[in-house]
């Protein structure tokens, strides 16, 4: 296993989300002690555009090792861009971009081996048109924001981190952890990442296309009808629902439910039903021995191939590779 120090290199800039700036280094230091080294296997530094301090959105003041100036005569194993964002009065965030930090990101992006956001830092990726034609992922606030601006960006809100090609994009604030513990297991391999998350009692090192939603846990609609739907499902998950089903137990056409599910919830009320059985059948995987034939029957999948396909499809896993990676996390 080679123990060749890489420099990585993580964005400042004030307004920056505090812990897209400390988390990442929190992962590449225990690195060291799981390799049992004398010296890191990472170098980590903060660069910013002045030698400065920097005030982070927490209000907390980081001061840079290096300036961007200076960051860009060394050969960068990894550039990390973290991003920050605003709000109105009503709560609504939106991602924000400096163009100075966009303009040194395109300089800076020529030399890395690999370049990975985290959380809104996708937006300053893609002001630099280095998401063109690629798949991304964002926080799921400012998913949309993403996608109408950066047209050529394959937005995807779902996952907490996506790698394409050596382009990685983490979802939102904790999963810069995630991202970093797979930054690991791509230069050390999954067990020594394994152990980092270990040390760090992180519950779950857990697969990119692990969903940054906990659909039962979703704030409430804004409808009582719906909210009423949202408790009939999990009542009745077991059972074989269908769109039709649902719309008699509203007293709805099918096209006036999905009309409601989309817009209350984001989704088709069949996409829902999928969405809510998978994260139920996640449940039983990380808590349970139950058989797939088992979590199949409770969760209403109907077949064990439904049940993979579904995986598949949400989370880019199978539920025996889900299992496994949830008892090698914590056993």
């Amino acid at each position: 296993m080679s123990t060749m120090k890489r420099l990585v290199v993580i964005l400042l800039f004030d307004g920056v989300d505090l812990l897209d700036v400390t988390g990442p280094p929190e992962v590449f230091s225990l690195v060291r002690r799981e390799l049992n080294g004398s010296s890191p296997a990472y170098r980590v530094v903060l660069a910013a555009e002045t030698p400065g301090p920097v005030t982070t959105a927490a209000g907390v003041r980081v001061l840079p090792d290096t300036t961007f100036e200076e960051v860009a005569r060394e050969g960068i194993d990894t550039l990390m861009v973290p991003g920050a964002v605003e709000t109105d009065g009503r709560g609504r965030v939106r991602a924000v971009t400096d163009p100075v930090v966009t303009g040194w990101v395109k300089t800076l992006a020529e030399r890395p081996r690999r370049i990975a956001s985290m959380c809104v830092g996708a937006h300053v990726l893609a002001a630099a048109g280095l998401l063109d034609g690629r798949r991304a992922t964002t926080h799921w606030s400012t998913a949309r924001q993403l996608a109408a601006e950066h047209p050529a960006v394959r937005v995807d809100a779902d996952p907490i981190f996506i790698r394409d090609g050596e382009v990685w994009t983490g979802a939102g604030i904790s999963a810069c952890l995630d991202l970093s513990l797979a930054l690991v297991a791509d230069d050390f391999g999954e067990a020594l990442a394994l152990r980092v998350a270990r040390q760090l009692v992180m519950y779950l090192k857990r697969p990119g296309g692990q969903s940054q939603f906990s659909v039962p846990l979703e704030p409430v609609s804004a409808t009582r009808r719906v909210e009423e739907l949202r408790h009939h499902i999990l009542r009745h998950i077991a059972q074989p629902l269908t769109v039709a089903d649902l719309a008699a137990h509203a007293h709805l056409s099918e096209r006036q439910l999905t009309r409601v599910f989309t817009s209350e919830l984001g989704m088709t009320p069949s996409a829902y039903l999928e969405a809510v059985r998978v994260e139920l059948a996640r449940r039983q995987l990380e808590s349970t021995d139950a058989t797939l034939e088992r979590i199949v029957s409770v969760c209403g999948f109907g077949t064990t191939d439904t049940l993979v396909r579904a995986f598949r499809r949400r989370l880019d896993t199978t539920p025996t590779e889900y299992r496994r990676r949830f008892r090698a996390a914590t056993g």
